[in-house]
């Protein structure tokens, strides 16, 4: 593995789609990584709806969930969610593709900030969320497992 961030972060991103089975199930896919930074897509199926015949929140939030594990691991040190949150503002559709863009706001020391925003096909935004991340022991791509 080269040297070079971008490179480093396109390894993490592989290593995490890959390791990523609720991903991979709901078709999540990563568009886009760099240092920070991550674009993932997914689309609504009929198997996310929930009973009023929309897309479940936990189908959305998953994405935006995946987009900030991508971003906030691209430095290649094992990173965990610590606190999120959503805000829906309006509803997914069966049929839409979902974009999630995860932005790294801050990071100081172990602990990091990302701004996420899910957008559907037409650009309308369906939900913003912000995740706290914290960094723990270990590499991404050529460090332990997660336990």
């Amino acid at each position: 593995m080269s040297d070079d961030p971008r490179s480093i972060a396109q390894a993490v991103g592989a290593a995490v789609g890959e390791g990523d089975l609720l991903a991979q199930a709901l078709g999540i896919t990563l568009a886009e990584i760099r240092p920070g930074y991550a674009r993932a897509v997914m689309a609504v199926r009929p198997d996310m709806s929930n009973a009023a015949g929309i897309c479940h929140g936990g189908a959305t939030f998953a994405l935006a969930d995946t987009a900030f594990a991508f971003a906030c691991n691209s430095h290649n040190t094992l990173t965990l969610a610590q606190h999120c949150a959503i805000t829906y503002l309006c509803a997914a559709h069966l049929g839409d593709t979902l974009t999630a863009v995860a932005e790294e706001v801050s990071l100081a020391g172990r602990s990091g900030v990302y701004d996420i925003t899910v957008t559907n096909q037409d650009g309308a935004r369906v939900a913003l969320f912000r995740g706290h991340s914290r960094q723990i022991k270990g590499r991404a791509v050529t460090g332990d497992p997660i336990r």
